[in-house]
């Protein structure tokens, strides 16, 4: 596959990073406009009472047009502490949250000024976990018609149907109390299956 254009995500889901590592080169949006409610703020993560969707707050933008590159994160109610404390709950007993621990913390103990910094950030840390090294590129124009097209199909509500994305069951610490939850954030699969995680990812594509 050639290119594929994705919006900027918050520990994107599963989807996503099958996504890396099909296409030949990967375009980051970053002229659009900032849409709430979707993966750029936020991901889902397994825990013991269920799914569980964590937000990063934003201010709000001083106009309904604002580029999603120029969104700030807001500081109110201590959302670092409260991610932190939720992914720590959710995955401590997984066989590899220890091992990857120290990766993830200082994220929630810095500040952080705009949220497309820190969602690529993260990104590029959880790729060199994966040992994955995708073609990145950031756009410099929002261009409409482009043929394989995730940035409004990856999202948590309603997602498009993608046919070149079957996600294949992998252990989870809650799947016999729950059942498995597909398509979660990658941290997921991360922390649950470790080295392991890249295989999952390369059987969850189907062309």
């Amino acid at each position: 596959m050639s290119t594929v254009y994705l919006s900027t995500a918050y520990l994107a889901p599963v989807q996503y990073y099958c996504k890396l590592i099909s296409y030949e080169s990967i375009r980051i949006e970053t002229c659009e406009n900032y849409l709430k409610q979707t993966y750029r703020n936020r991901c889902m993560i397994a825990t013991a009472n269920g799914i569980q969707s964590l937000s990063v707050p934003i201010e709000n933008p001083k106009t309904d047009k604002c580029p999603t590159k120029d969104i700030r994160i807001s500081e109110h109610g201590n959302w670092q502490h409260i991610h932190w404390n939720a992914l720590v709950s959710a995955y401590r007993m997984s066989p590899f949250f220890e091992y990857y621990e120290d990766d993830f913390a200082p994220f929630y103990q810095q500040k952080h000024q705009f949220l497309f910094d820190f969602n690529e950030k993260l990104r590029l840390t959880i790729c060199k976990l994966l040992d994955i090294h995708p073609d990145v590129h950031y756009t410099t124009e929002y261009i409409v018609d482009v043929a394989d097209d995730f940035r409004m199909s990856i999202r948590p509500r309603q997602p498009v149907v993608d046919h070149g994305f079957i996600p294949i069951p992998y252990y989870q610490v809650f799947r016999e109390k729950h059942g498995f939850s597909p398509n979660l954030s990658i941290v997921d699969l991360l922390f649950n299956m470790g080295p392991e995680a890249l295989m999952v990812l390369r059987g969850s594509i189907t062309k």
